[in-house]
């Protein structure tokens, strides 16, 4: 979905509109209007736990002579952020052909490292990653250089090679995994994937959302508590504030007034720039909108499909027709010729149902004789 900062969604002066307010390399403001709250939460939501990202999923140790434990370590590796660039084009585990993992949905990570005679302790941080294939060959793109810190990421064309390490720290090191004393070592192999943070809050390409509406409470949402007598003293104002004009004095409360402006500020873990968060967002919120628009097309209130059996024949069994017309299953006449066996009538074969009241069944009164010359008890 294409959309400015100055006309909204798709350029046009109807529907949802964004208005970026502030944003730099790993966060956002921007307001969101001309749309509803659930529209707005949903969005919310999406970012949080739907964007998909790369993050370590599976860390082999090969070597750990360190204090801190495997499973630590692992944790560690797996909270590094990694590049999401061209993430698109990666495959989920789940839905490859292949039988462990390969180039197609997986990002080889390996580091080595070792103190072997320094007093001093060895710090190892995340630049010492290094990205491969499955194959061993190294990852680069001519596209991108590192040169120490990112001075800021306004695109994805500004990330590492995908799976890298993203490294925005002034001294270009990244995010601190250990340190090494004298004769302590440290061989791992990391097997990144592609996943969303509603699998696994490693990969969440956010590190929190704010939002918020209706900064004066006009609509009455929020009961503020307070001890003196004056919430407003108590409840300093939004920042949001000067973006709406407050409730004049004495206007009638309507009880069934909507919000339409909702404040959003997003911080990004650095995995993508922020603005691509958001339209990462936007676009997946369109796919699962779409899925459910194609699902309600395509079956009927029942939740039969459409492209079944012309008419009833896809549906199941016809229901017993209008007494009025041909009769019902209930003493009338059968499609087959013979009289429904219902409440002690006669049957379709000539024997009398055991139907309250009946003296008989087709093979005998209650304990008298089968056909095969035995009692029916």
């Amino acid at each position: 979905m294409d959309f400015n900062t100055e006309y909204g969604v798709d350029g046009e002066d109807t529907g949802p509109r964004v208005t970026i307010r502030r944003t730099n390399e790993t966060t956002i403001d921007f307001m969101l209007s001309s749309t509803s709250l659930s529209l707005a939460n949903s969005l919310r939501r999406t970012m949080l736990a739907e964007i998909p990202t790369i993050a370590v999923d599976l860390v082999e140790i090969e070597a750990n002579t360190s204090v801190l434990a495997d499973e630590f370590l692992a944790h560690r590796l797996g909270l590094i952020p990694l590049s999401t660039r061209n993430v698109e084009d990666m495959i989920y585990t789940r839905d490859c052909t292949c039988e462990e993992f390969c180039d197609n949905c997986a990002v080889i990570l390996r580091l080595h490292a070792a103190n072997r005679n320094s007093d001093e302790n060895v710090k190892v941080f995340a630049k010492d990653l290094f990205a491969e294939t499955v194959s061993g060959q190294p990852i680069q793109d001519a596209r991108y250089q590192r040169n120490g810190a990112v001075d800021g990421l306004s695109s994805s064309e500004e990330l590492p090679p995908r799976g890298q390490p993203v490294i925005m720290d002034p001294k270009g090191n990244g995010s601190l995994i250990c340190q090494l004393r004298r004769g302590q070592e440290l061989r791992v192999r990391c097997i990144a994937k592609k996943g969303i943070a509603k699998e696994h809050a490693k990969w969440a390409p956010t590190a929190a959302i704010g939002f918020e509406y209706d900064p004066h409470n006009k609509l009455r949402h929020t009961t503020l508590w307070y001890e003196g007598t004056n919430a407003k003293e108590e409840w300093p104002e939004s920042k949001n504030k000067d973006w709406e004009e407050p409730a004049p004095d004495g206007e009638a409360f309507r009880y069934d007034s909507e919000p339409t402006q909702f404040y959003v500020n997003l911080e990004g873990t650095g995995v993508m720039p922020p603005d691509q968060i958001l339209h990462a967002g936007i676009k997946t919120l369109q796919q699962k909108l779409a899925t459910v628009i194609q699902q309600l097309s395509t079956t009927t209130d029942s939740g039969h499909e459409l492209n079944g059996a012309a008419g009833d024949a896809g549906m199941g069994g016809m229901s017993p027709p209008d007494p009025a017309a041909n009769g019902t299953a209930y003493g009338n006449q059968t499609a087959y010729g013979g009289q429904t066996p219902a409440y002690a009538q006669q049957t379709a074969y000539g024997g009398q149902t055991p139907g309250y009241g009946g003296a008989g069944s087709a093979y005998g009164g209650m304990g008298g004789a089968t056909p095969y010359g035995r009692s029916g008890y």
